[in-house]
């Protein structure tokens, strides 16, 4: 059996100005980068008079390390649109290098539902993460310059809350002390390392609708406070030009195409346990502007991905999806029935019926919290057994929940064309999209809208950091702010060894701090880390090149 990387190697791509042409982007708009990848220039957006499409969001169960496969299901499923004679546009986040080198390996699909060239769109691409990262690494720059220069704004070393960033996993970097060496190295005090795609700048590019917006934006970052307690911004560092500089290429989406050949917008990487997981608005509303259906997805399972999506990127960008995907596999849905992963090859009816209730809460978030429509997709693996699916399938259909058999990593698109006809009724139904809570509220009231409307537990703890916190943030006027919830994406609750659909638990909030450029408040429960780590075996072991140039291990 082929790897994901010999599949995507063997394939032959079309040029990407042939994909263009599919989608409807002219020469004027393509900046190529290379034979199969290129960037299309904001002015599409303005220009085209073409009436939006209908917007169709991927989202999962919760995952665990058996994997449930919704960018795969993505892919699949603008292929199956496609194979029906749909225009379609897929929109995908970029892939961090830090997975790509950790546990989870690459993420532009699997099977014969990927996009393409798979090695670059995991590695460098278009360079749009090193550009933020320049653009992170810069802001920090300037800021302990202006302290070693005579702190003019007063601000107090030990209320800088601006980290920097690189885009790997490396917990060396988590806490570190800088500036060291004397008086001509600058002021020595304690820093610390954010991967990249935990970056606010990675946020604000995903929810910046211009060249404009984005340099408002970058100007309204809190890089600290001042000794009197005043937030200090990077406009008063008068660093949001500059960034804007780095950034402006970064601000337009990537064109590639998946092994079908169906145009593939690929456009930013915030994580969806740390910032709110989608892609960028750019690249979904040109998806939408070129597709009579455009295909996206939002990280993680559905209470983190699909809930920031629907509560913090539709809000700020005005956008109504017609339907929700969400992707269950047998495999997840046994280990939330409590099978070592071990033992996932083996059939086990019992397990599988226990770990439904999982799939059910984030399918009546979707249809009862959010008042969407929507179909479970059951992602197909080679070793489910026939009554496994059917035993998922009967209990879906049972409760009057639509369902369908996926099997796109198998066979691409012709595995998606159920799925893809169910999406199509579904998008001509009328829904009541709303949100789960309205920014009015306090932040403690939106908080805890989340945890016992979305993660259905009993409550919020706060912190006595956390209240003083948010009585700060809203003294400071940030209280009328959306709610970015930093939370394990192994659980509904905060707690990762609580599996399935847990109850009766509450939710610990430890930290709260302000993205004033991004736009949203983020709360941070649990032990979640925004620098991860290695694991004991890294991918990063099993990948080489060739003398050729050929990249093997790399998924």
């Amino acid at each position: 059996m082929k790897t994901d990387i010999e599949i995507a190697q063997s394939t032959k791509m079309q040029n990407i100005t042939e994909i263009a042409k599919t989608a409807g982007i002219d020469d004027k708009s393509l900046e190529q980068y290379g034979r199969y990848k290129a960037k299309v220039d904001l002015s599409l957006l303005k220009e085209s008079q073409r009436k939006e499409g209908k917007l169709v969001l991927v989202t999962a169960i919760t995952p665990t390390p058996a994997g449930e496969g919704k960018t795969t299901t993505t892919i699949g499923l603008a292929d199956g649109l496609k194979k029906i004679g749909k225009n379609v546009m897929v929109a995908l986040r970029e892939p961090s290098l830090g997975p790509v080198f950790g546990i989870k390996g690459g993420a532009a699909g699997g099977g014969y539902a990927q996009v393409v060239p798979m090695e670059d769109i995991n590695l460098h691409f278009t360079g749009d993460f090193h550009a933020i990262g320049a653009a992170n690494n810069l802001l920090a720059a300037l800021l302990d310059n202006h302290i070693h220069q005579g702190n003019a704004l007063g601000i107090d070393q030990r209320k800088i809350t601006w980290k920097r960033c690189v885009d790997m996993n490396d917990r060396q970097l988590r806490f570190v002390v800088d500036g060291l060496g004397g008086k001509v190295n600058g002021v020595p005090r304690e820093d610390g390392y954010d991967i990249t795609v935990a970056s606010e700048i990675m946020a604000i590019l995903c929810l910046s609708s211009s060249i404009s917006d984005l340099k408002e934006r970058l100007s309204r970052i809190v890089v600290g406070y001042t000794f009197d307690g005043r937030p200090v911004t990077a406009g008063q560092l008068n660093a949001a030009g500059a960034m804007t500089a780095l950034l402006k290429d970064a601000l337009k989406p990537n064109l590639v195409q998946t092994l079908e050949g169906t145009p593939a917008l690929i456009h930013g990487g915030p994580f969806a346990n740390i910032a709110h997981g989608c892609n960028s608005v750019l690249a979904t509303k040109m998806a939408m502007k070129l597709g009579d259906y455009a295909i996206t997805e939002a990280g993680f399972g559905a209470d983190l991905g699909a809930e920031k999506f629907l509560d913090i990127k539709c809000r700020f960008a005005n956008l109504k999806p017609s339907a929700v995907v969400l992707v269950a596999t047998i495999r997840a849905l046994k280990m939330h029935g409590g099978v070592p992963k071990t033992a996932l090859n083996e059939e086990n009816l019992d397990a599988l019926e226990k770990g439904m209730p999982n799939l059910l809460r984030h399918l009546s978030n979707i249809t009862d919290v959010y008042k969407l429509p929507c179909v479970v997709a059951v992602n197909k693996f080679p070793t489910d057994t026939e009554a496994e699916v059917n035993l998922v399938i009967e209990k879906c259909k049972a409760l009057g929940v639509n369902v369908v058999l996926s099997d796109v990593w198998a066979k691409g698109g012709e595995g998606g064309i159920e799925m893809a006809k169910e999406v199509v009724s579904l998008c001509e139904r009328e829904n009541d999209f709303t949100f789960s809570y309205e920014t009015e509220d306090t932040i403690e009231n939106k908080i805890g809208a989340i945890v016992k409307k979305i993660y259905r537990g009993e409550g919020v703890i706060f912190t006595p950091q956390a209240k003083k916190q948010i009585d700060e943030l809203t003294a400071l006027g940030y209280g009328n702010l959306p709610v970015c919830m930093a939370k394990t994406q192994y659980s509904f609750s905060d707690d990762l060894t609580k599996i399935g659909a847990p109850e009766g638990f509450t939710v610990t909030v430890r930290n709260v701090k302000i993205s004033a450029g991004a736009g949203f408040i983020v709360a941070l429960t649990g032990d979640i880390m925004t620098m991860p780590g290695l694991p004991k075996v890294p991918a990063a072991e099993k990948i080489d090149v060739d003398e050729n140039g050929v990249i093997t291990g790399l998924f």
